[in-house]
Order: structure tokens, then sequence, then C-alpha cells
């Protein structure tokens, strides 16, 4: 029998089809390469923002691995739908992988070349050119190749996971009087991918050689006596999302060390090779990496085109990059004074990267400093290899000071650098801890506890970010300062439950996953959407990167039918179909794609007059409510709430530039600025990022 008590409790469901999450996401490159091609753009940001696509496709490939795998298996063992999804996403892939290479070679090669800047195939070099290069890779490539011949004593090599190959075919006799036919040569990863070539050979222009055009003209030199025929260059991506078994291994950092040295030779999910790649050869890669011909991406160009990054750096063109952006010091703390003291007096929000991380690392330096600091706690989850912050922690211990360090060992891709750190903090004294089995700890805290007077007052750092001071120049993030001893008290409580995993009491304000915050979130929106249905005038406004968790959807979906005005910033991937008659009329997506990554997460509800706005490490995503450790964390000071509001919603709200609308349709289409009603000339185009970037070094100058 069903009770009222379960009616009002169970949801109804939502009749609707969510967007494929992994179409979104190359929705979401498509709309970074965007930035590839606009000629407001400088010269060598346009080629920064195609490495970057270049890039994310790469992770995408070595971690959504099924879209691979699963074609590769009988169609028999295929549900019939989902072999049509994986088609049409293949299908949407290679188009983006074709659009990159048009615009590579149509569009930004043609503009270097314009400019005096040149990337010089073999056909085109002169013959003083050709003698150089012919030196070069006499004395600086040769010497690190070594070609192998395929025979059944000589099986086809181990091939590193994107790294660049070619595969010869041969003709005529070896030393043995063999016909082996199919060679593979190697190319090291120390080898630089462009080599610049001397003024004295390059007039008034700038010439780069590509190391694949060095090795191709000079593949002949690696087999005497033998035939040159067909040939390419190729690489093979990899599944590269490292599995272990937590609950089977003793020691996680060592079964993880262990899974790193396998990542580069995981399954292969897809095979890049030129353009004029002859059959036979390519049918002879998949064969041997087991591909389907779908997983095959025929390129006019260098196969990876990451590598042009080197490019940006060896072309000394200040101009053709975007103008310097120096940071501000965080315009809520003074430099010279206590950062302690000024952080009694109220929290402090940081606006990264508009202001500078640098307040963030004056918190923890002069913790570091501080005689009456008696502990210092703090997470890690991506700080990178080289970090400012892990060498002040490191001091902290010298000092005498009680630091715990909680480690997450499996940031993705950041493993071997994490596992580093941890290793060196547990030699100095370090109490380094591993977070929960099976969970993620993504959450980013620092805690500081400090002996005033007769009491321990802790002071700290919550954060939508990594503590990684390179990212903090590149990514927008928010960064908030407190003493509040509610919450200072809920984070002294989530270290204890990361490092002893007993049970904590009811935290005061912060929410914390995996726990409850999923549940709080559905709680707020079904609050609002009860509001909406009584007449109150009720608003949801949500940013973050990524929104796929089904329930939450659901619930916004119920809200927005219930007449809850619903925007969402979301940067890439959306589940969510926006503007759809009849279900989602309510809810409008946009995407906003700019100089910076945009980061941060923001939640806002509005019922009447009850508003509450918080700040989280969380994505929307399953993962996020439910396999990680994450928290979430309300604004009460109403200033910092308005300036929330103002600088991170209401702003990329009215972004006519870098921003784009999800259609009922599941595409996306660009923003263009609105025409005024007075002379129906377009309004003046407004970009949310240049506008803070503009206001903060207003304030600076101040």
């Amino acid at each position: 029998m069903t009770t009222t008590a379960s009616l009002k409790t169970t949801p109804r469901p939502v009749a609707t089809n969510w967007l494929d999450r992994d179409m979104s996401l190359l929705a979401f490159n498509s709309r970074v390469l965007h930035w590839a091609r606009r000629p407001d753009v400088p010269l060598l940001e346009r080629l920064r923002y195609l490495c970057i696509v270049s890039s994310n496709l790469d992770e995408f490939f070595e971690v959504r691995a099924v879209l691979y795998t699963s074609l590769a298996k009988p169609k028999a063992a295929l549900n019939a739908i989902d072999t049509q999804a994986q088609e049409a996403l293949s299908k949407v892939a290679h188009a983006l992988v074709d659009e990159q290479y048009a615009l590579y070679n149509d569009v930004l090669m043609p503009a270097f070349i314009k400019e005096g800047v040149r990337v010089v195939s073999h056909g085109e070099r002169s013959l003083a050119q050709k003698r150089w290069v012919k030196s070069f890779f006499e004395r600086e490539v040769r010497p690190l190749l070594l070609p192998i011949g395929l025979d059944p004593a000589h099986p086809f090599p181990q091939v590193a996971n994107k790294s660049l190959n070619f595969i010869v075919h041969l003709s005529g006799h070896d030393a043995f009087g063999r016909e082996i036919e199919i060679a593979i040569v190697k190319v090291p990863r120390s080898l630089p991918r462009f080599i610049r070539l001397p003024d004295n050979l390059s007039g008034k222009r700038t010439l780069f050689v590509s190391i694949s055009s060095v090795i191709r003209a000079h593949l002949v030199d690696l087999f005497p006596g033998r035939t040159v025929g067909d040939f390419s260059q190729f690489r093979v991506t990899r599944h590269s999302d490292l599995s272990v078994d937590e609950e089977d291994v003793n020691n996680l950092r060592t079964a993880l060390r262990q899974g790193l040295v396998h990542r580069n030779y995981g399954q292969s999910v897809r095979l890049e090779v030129s353009a004029g790649c002859a059959e036979r050869l390519t049918d002879l890669l998949l064969r041997q990496f087991e591909l389907p011909a779908s997983a095959l991406y025929r390129v006019h160009g260098p196969v990876n085109l990451v590598r042009l990054t080197q490019l940006i750096d060896l072309v000394d063109q200040p101009k053709w990059l975007f103008p310097p952006y120096e940071a501000s010091f965080p315009h809520q703390l003074t430099p010279s004074m206590s950062i302690f003291e000024q952080i009694q007096t109220g929290d402090v929000l940081i606006h990264q990267p508009f202001e500078s991380f640098e307040g963030v690392l004056a918190f923890l330096r002069e913790a570091v400093l501080d005689p009456d600091v008696l502990a210092i706690k703090q997470t890690i989850y991506r700080t990178g290899s080289d970090s400012v912050l892990m060498e002040l922690l490191r001091q902290a211990v010298q000092r005498g000071k009680e630091v715990t360090v909680v480690v997450e060992l499996k940031a993705r891709f950041d493993e071997e650098a994490n596992i580093n750190w941890a290793e060196k903090l547990e030699y100095i004294g370090t109490q380094v801890v591993y977070g929960i089995v099976g969970l993620k700890t993504h959450a980013k805290m620092l805690l500081v506890s400090r002996r005033e007077k007769r009491v321990i007052r802790r002071y700290a750092h919550l954060s939508t970010g990594n503590y990684n001071p390179k990212t903090a120049s590149l990514y927008t993030d928010l960064s908030y300062l407190t003493c509040n001893p509610k919450i200072t008290q809920d984070i002294e409580n989530v270290f204890s439950l990361l490092a002893n995993q007993s049970r904590i009491p009811r935290l005061n304000k912060l929410i914390l996953a995996p726990f409850h915050l999923q549940r709080s979130l559905l709680d707020w929106i079904e609050k609002i959407a009860k509001g909406a249905a009584l007449g109150i005038p009720s608003r949801i406004i949500l940013k973050m990167n990524a929104l796929t968790d089904e329930k939450l959807m659901e619930a916004l979906v119920r809200a927005g039918q219930a007449g809850v005005e619903i925007d969402l910033i979301i940067r890439g991937a959306c589940m969510l179909p926006a503007q759809r008659p009849g279900l989602t009329d309510h809810i409008r997506v946009r995407s906003i794609i700019g100089r910076f990554l945009e980061h941060s997460r923001v939640f806002y509800f509005l019922s009447g007059s009850d508003e509450a706005l918080y700040l989280s490490s969380a994505d929307w995503m399953n993962r996020n409510m439910l396999r990680r450790v994450e928290l979430a964390w309300p604004i009460e000071d109403a200033a910092l709430r308005h300036r929330i509001m103002d600088e991170c919603l209401q702003t990329y709200l009215n972004d006519t530039v870098d921003a784009w609308t999800l259609n009922a349709d599941g595409h996306y289409t660009q923003v263009l600025p609105a025409k005024s009603r007075s002379n129906a000339k377009p309004k003046v185009p407004l970009s949310a990022q240049a506008q803070l970037t503009a206001i903060y070094q207003t304030r600076q100058a101040v």
C-alpha cells in the first residue's frame, strides 16, 4: 500500500531524454576551437587554442575509452541503440578532428606565413637548408633511433601512449638475404618536435622544420641497401584511466605507482596516421592494435597537434600573445598587515585569477612563520610537480608545527606528482593520509590552528579550485578565508573523518558529499519549486563545469515546470535539454568560453525574500555527489553574496562575446549583442572576463 508519507517523499518521474554526455563534451571542444578561428584573438593564442582542443581530445579518448572498445565487439553483443549512438559519436569526433586540421592548414599556417613564420617541409627546403637538416639528423637524431624490422624474432615493439612513430614498407633483401617488409621507427620523446633553422638560412623570416619531416626525409638512411616504399607517421592513444581495486591492496600508493608503469601501454582506443598512409599499412596497424576502422584518423599534418605548443615558445613575438595580465593583490587584504588580523574583521573573498593567488600563499606563509601557529591541515588534489605551496608545508614541519596533509593519490593524470609529494612530505615528518577507500577527496580546504592568549583559534581557507599557483592564474575560481568558529569546527571534523574514518558530529555550516550534498541540493530545489507553485517569485542560478546528475536534473526540470526561472552557466558537459516546449521552457543554459578557463562553482537559490548562495568544490555529477568527498559552504555575509552575484553570475548572464546558448535541439548557438530599441544598432558587446579584468586592473591602479 502506498502511504501519504511515501507520496510526499517520492518525486514524480520526469519524462525526458537527456542529452548525450560525450556529445556534449565534444560540443564543448568545438566551442573552444572557435577561439582559434576568431580574428580578434592574437595569432599565437589562436594556435594555443588549437592545441588545447587537441589535448582535450587526447584526454577524451584516454578516459572515455568505451567509445571504441564497444565498437570493437561483435555486433551481436551490442544493443542496436548503443551501436547507433556510438557510431554517431564517432562521426562527430572525426568531423571535429577534420575541422582542426582544416583550420591548421587553411587558416593558421597561412596567417603565420604572411607574418614571415613558416614550418618548411622537405620539398620546400633550399639545398643549403637540406644540408643543415642532414647534419642535424646525423648529429642529433640518428643516434637515438633504432628501427625494428618485423619478423618472428622481432615482434611489433611496444608503442607508448601518444608517442610518435613511423611505419615503413621495405623492398629488397636484408643483410641475411631475407625479405623483411615492415619496419617500425620509434621517435624518442626527448627529441624536440620543432627545430628552428639558423638565421643565415632563413633570410628575414623565422623558419622551422618538424622532427617528423626530418626523419621522413632521411628514412632511406636508416635502411641501407633497402628500398623505402610506403611509409607513414602514426600515433596510438591508449586507455589511461588507472584502475586499482582499493579494497584489495595493502598500500594504495605502491599499487598506484606500479599502475603508472603500465599506463602508457593500456588498451588501444585510437590510431592516427598521415592522410596518405597506404591501406595495407593502416590495415596492419589496426590489426596490431585490435581496433575497428572507425578508430582510424587520417590527418593532414602532424599526428600530434598538442606539440605545436613548442612553436608558441619558439616564436618570440609578444604582439601575437594576449597582453600580459598582472593579477591584483586581493583588494580585501592589505599586504603589510597580518592576514590573521584582517580575517578577524570579516570573511575574505578572493576572485581568481583577477585577484592573485598570492593572497592564499600569503595566508599560508604567515602561518608557517608565526610562532603561535601550532598546526596546519590541508588537502592536496592537484598542486603540480613544482609547488611553492608544498615548499611552505615543508618549512612548517621544519619549524616544529604539526602538519597534516590529505593527498588524493587518484587525481587523474596527477597521480605521479602527488605520490612524489606524499613521499617527500612523509620523509620530513608530515602526517600524510590518503582519504577514504573508494572515494576521491576533491574538497579544497586548509585549516590553521593558532594559539591566541589562552585559547586556540582556527583560521580556514576553502576554495572552488586547486592549490596550484600555475592554474590559479589561468582558471576562474573563488577562494574564501574565514575564522568563523562554526565553519572552522566543521573543517576540523572533516579532517578527522578523512584521517580516522570515525563518525563525526552533524556539521554546522558545511555540506559534505557523499553524505548530504545531493540531498541538500534536492531539498533547496524542491523548496524553491514549492514557493513558485504558490506564486512566490522564485529563481535558481547555478554556475559549474558540468551537469550530468540525473536526480538533480530531474529536480530542476520539475522546478522549471512549477514556474521557477532557472539560469544555468555550464562550461562543459550538460545533459539537461534547455528551452524544450512543455518541458524545460523556464530553463536556460549558457556556456562561457574565454581567455581564462571557467572553473568556479556557485549555487544561488531565491524564493521571495529568502535567498541562499553556496560555493562548492563539486560539479553536479553523480561521481561528485556519491563517490567523492566534496564540500559546499554558504556565503552569509550580504556584501560578499552581492559581490559573487554580480561578478560570477549576473555579469556572465549579460555576456554577449564569449557566451553560447544551448538550444532545444541540443546544439549551441553563439550569443550576439541584442539590438537597441532606439536606433536598431547592436548594443556594446560585453565580455564577462574582459569586464572583470578591467575592473580589477582599475582597483590595482587606485
